[in-house]
């Protein structure tokens, strides 16, 4: 498995610069200046890029999520809510990749199977990055008015948490 894995972008290179070849397209021009045309965008997505991860990684250093968790605390263990779920709820509209890192430590210390870990993998799985793609692509395109986008990305994110945790204990 670990060969294929490592030899499958290769042979997508290769299959691309086959067809390309079979269709009589100069596939290194077609390359180069794809490169051009991508670069700006690029550019345009650093500035945009650099201030959500700025934002993200001071929200984590700062502790204040400690605080925000110990505050729901009382509240979740009294309607019944895995507390351990509610680091990937909330990080999840943050960092796509921070929440996965969560979830694989749940994976490590609960098992995937367990009810904890199948209910964060459908939390992980049914919600989105809002805010990284709100910042990101608003940005890059020069959207200024993100109001409704961000409250409906954030709701939406918030119904799919709250169906998670209705939906998995009917079926788990």
């Amino acid at each position: 498995m670990k060969m294929i894995s490592s030899l499958f972008i290769p042979i997508l290179v290769l299959v691309v610069i086959i067809y390309g070849a079979y269709k009589k397209v100069n596939v290194y021009d077609s390359f180069v200046s794809g490169a051009k045309e991508g670069l700006p965008m690029v550019s345009s997505m650093f500035f945009s890029l650099l201030a959500m991860i700025f934002g993200v990684n001071i929200f984590l250093k700062s502790g204040v999520i400690d605080y925000f968790f110990d505050f729901l605390k009382p509240i979740l263990v009294f309607i019944n809510i895995p507390l351990e779920v509610l680091p990937i709820a909330i990080m999840r509209p943050l960092s796509g990749s921070f929440g996965l890192a969560l979830l694989n430590d749940m994976y490590k210390v609960y098992g995937p199977d367990s009810f904890i870990s199948v209910l964060a993998s459908v939390i992980q799985g049914s919600s989105d990055t809002t805010l990284y793609v709100i910042t990101l692509y608003f940005g890059t395109v020069g959207i200024k008015k993100i109001k409704y986008a961000l409250w409906a990305g954030l709701l939406t994110d918030l119904f799919m948490v709250i169906m998670a945790l209705i939906l998995i204990p009917l079926f788990f």
